[in-house]
């Protein structure tokens, strides 16, 4: 969704040559009643509503991956709209080629699992995560994340107990092409604390994180 049409015209011709089928909106109104898509590029500067919240209202009914595109460029709007629910941030000028890589990085990782082992189904402690449903449950609970907050928890349990550098965490999980801060990756990881149990990602300072074995909240 783009409301320039000097940024939506062209983009639209390039992936639509990419043999992407676009279906572009100008306004977050129009976004928000748009049909089902397999992936949103979400700008912020719309002209009914602020971009925030059209990727708010998207990631509250859809795990649809969101590409947010902006003219803004602070760290603290990429973080926040990373902890809303965007899948990736890119600055305005952007490269095209750029763009597409990011697309089909961020698709790869929708449809794909970034560490999986073959296994449909991932269980430790208390934790259950089942890849085939894409589907998690804590203490008999099921939980409702983010698709990067799904992907990062499937990294940590497909090795349980082992520690995870920072530098593999944003490399494997996000993407090795990733420019932001890796502040992106302590907010994942505070949300899925809070969602399932402050004892659940246990960090090692000065390297990184990993699952906890026993996965669940202490007795």
């Amino acid at each position: 969704m783009e409301d320039d049409p000097r940024i939506s015209t062209p983009l639209v011709e390039g992936l639509t040559r990419e043999g992407y089928e676009v279906h572009a909106v100008a306004t977050g109104a129009d976004a928000l009643a748009a049909d089902h898509t397999d992936l949103v590029l979400l700008d912020l500067g719309l002209p009914d509503l602020d971009g925030q919240a059209v990727c708010r209202a998207l990631r509250a009914r859809s795990a649809v991956p969101i590409i947010v595109i902006s003219a803004r460029g602070e760290e603290i709007d990429r973080v926040l709209l990373l902890e809303l629910g965007a899948d990736d941030y890119v600055v305005k000028p952007f490269g095209f080629r750029e763009l597409v890589a990011r697309m089909r990085a961020v698709m790869r990782r929708a449809t794909g699992d970034v560490s999986s082992n073959g296994a449909s189904a991932i269980e430790v402690g208390s934790l259950r995560i089942d890849r085939r449903m894409h589907s998690v449950e804590f203490e008999a609970r099921p939980i409702s994340l983010t698709p990067k907050e799904y992907e990062l928890l499937v990294y940590l349990a497909s090795d349980a107990g082992a520690v995870k550098t920072r530098e593999q965490l944003m490399h494997d999980v996000w993407d090795e092409n990733w420019w932001g801060s890796t502040k992106t990756l302590d907010v994942h990881v505070a949300s899925l604390r809070k969602k399932l149990a402050p004892s659940l990602i246990e960090t090692v300072r000065a390297v990184g994180f990993r699952l906890a074995v026993a996965s669940g909240p202490p007795r």
